[in-house]
């Protein structure tokens, strides 16, 4: 399973460990003289149950969520290159830059060389990833005006905040 969708689903199985844990307490504490040991446990076994059964919805609906996000970001940016006309696949003369923290963006220089020998423009998807390769943003920058047999650079800069040690990496480049 990808790296993306696994990270909220152990965090929710712990927070149902840690539910199923604090509702048993609850039920020990509120029993009464008249409550038996096995009814206690019984009802402390339901609630955890319970708590687990939320938590498991929850995480599943958090990773759906975070699935329709990266699918949606990454499909738009798929439909704006796609939409070039006579444009020409050329990620291999893209690079991305290390990133860097630009007030509350993430931002990395992106140097596109025009390989053609024509001035040519360039839009560049890139996608911004944590350390372990999980995807937090996607952006799509043009590099406008290349010279040909040239280099030129453009920022690409997150839509949101991204936190952690980030990654930039050229997903798609197309020259035209």
């Amino acid at each position: 399973m990808p790296a993306h969708r696994t990270r909220p689903a152990r965090a929710a199985a712990l927070t149902a460990t840690c539910a199923a844990a604090l509702l048993g307490l609850t039920a020990l504490t509120g029993c009464s003289d008249e409550d038996s040991p096995s009814g206690v446990a019984s009802r402390a076994a339901s609630a955890a149950e319970s708590a687990r059964d939320e938590a498991t919805a929850a995480a599943s609906s958090l990773a759906s969520r975070a699935t329709e996000g990266f699918a949606s970001a990454t499909a738009e940016a798929g439909r704006r290159l796609d939409e070039i006309k006579g444009g020409t696949e050329a990620k291999d003369d893209v690079k991305a830059g290390p990133p860097k923290t630009d007030g509350d963006r993430t931002t990395a220089e992106v140097t596109a060389t025009n390989t053609d020998d024509t001035t040519r423009s360039f839009s560049v998807q890139v996608d911004f990833t944590d350390q372990d390769g999980t995807w937090l943003d996607t952006v799509v920058v043009t590099v406008p005006d290349v010279p040909a047999g040239k280099s030129a650079t453009a920022t690409a800069r997150s839509n949101r905040q991204l936190s952690g040690e980030v990654r930039a990496e050229v997903k798609r480049a197309v020259r035209h």
